[in-house]
């Protein structure tokens, strides 16, 4: 049996693949050919649709890494049985960490001193006033393993007066709201933690964003589409929002002549939320037991899976 890893990852989780099966990195020429070979897949970033999956008559498993499965046409390996996993919590720090630092970055105008520095400009520190997040009320959407690590950080770090919102979840450590309006209404920093699907796509728009306070702040570390980018950038542009910390987008990297990177008060990042040492490791070992564990007959997890 093959497994056939078609993204780059950690050389940790393609040695331990290939300890147990013929691997096929995905910086070898054989790669192209995965449709006819692969047991088992190992992706990251590639989108596996529903034509590769129809070409793929081998295939049983998909081990996804990362928590987002929206690359993986899910409906396409359901209907072929190709099981599909996931690695949710394995990055859950690291994005937290990312998500209060662009939410710092964005309240106390780091990034835009930082150019202004750079260019040589005359900066009068009265014109670039900052907010504090001291005390603030945070609202949380999406309070699952990254959602609740944020408002775990916000509360302790910053005595920030967590609320969140997720029709998914019963019981929080902190006030529920019963809607997403009730919480954009409250909040002065509103972190987005939910996965894009039909339900969530778009669900920050420009209904959305009027309702948030002049002076908020929007923080996206989960998916591009969750945000309506033209929506946000109308907005901004309006000075209805302070400011803005983006780290994914509808078209990742971002181009350079994207809108919203014209605005000083958005700071962005290319999706890297997860994108750290530790991390890369521990999630490339994760995926490829998986594929191993599934490809030696033993079932999957049914948290990691699905579909």
């Amino acid at each position: 049996m093959k497994i056939y890893i078609l993204d780059a990852i950690h050389p940790a989780g393609a040695a331990h693949a290939a300890q147990h099966f013929d691997t096929v990195r995905w910086d070898d020429p054989r790669i192209s050919g995965w449709h006819d070979e692969a047991d088992a897949v190992i992706a990251r970033m590639t989108r596996v649709t529903a034509a590769d999956i129809g070409r793929a008559k081998k295939l049983r498993i998909i081990s996804k890494q990362g928590v987002g499965y929206d690359t993986i046409d899910i409906a396409a390996a359901k209907a072929r049985g190709i099981v599909v996993c996931r690695t949710p919590g394995v990055n859950s720090d690291a994005v937290a960490e990312i998500a209060l630092a662009l939410g710092l970055t964005v309240a106390r105008r780091i990034t835009e001193l930082d150019r202004r520095i750079r260019a040589g400009e005359k900066i009068a520190r009265p014109d670039y006033l900052a907010v504090e997040t001291e005390r603030k009320t945070v609202g949380v959407v999406g309070v699952g393993n990254i959602g609740s690590r944020v408002a775990r950080k916000w509360a302790t770090a910053f005595n920030a007066n967590v609320i969140g919102y997720d029709p998914y979840v019963g019981k929080i450590p902190f006030e529920k709201k019963s809607s997403l309006q009730e919480l954009l209404r409250e909040a002065d920093l509103v972190t987005l933690h939910v996965p894009l699907n039909d339900e969530t796509r778009h669900m920050i728009s420009t209904k959305e964003i009027a309702l948030m306070k002049r002076n908020a702040i929007l923080v996206n570390t989960c998916r591009g589409g969750v945000v309506d980018e033209a929506a946000l950038y109308a907005a901004m542009k309006d000075g209805q929002l302070f400011g803005a910390g983006l780290d994914v987008w509808d078209v990742e990297p971002p181009p350079k002549d994207h809108p919203l990177l014209s605005l000083p008060n958005v700071v962005a990042t290319p999706h890297v939320a997860g994108n750290t040492y530790e991390t890369q490791e521990r999630s490339a070992l994760w995926v490829a037991q998986q594929a191993v564990d599934f490809l030696q007959g033993k079932p999957a997890n049914p948290a990691n899976r699905v579909a």
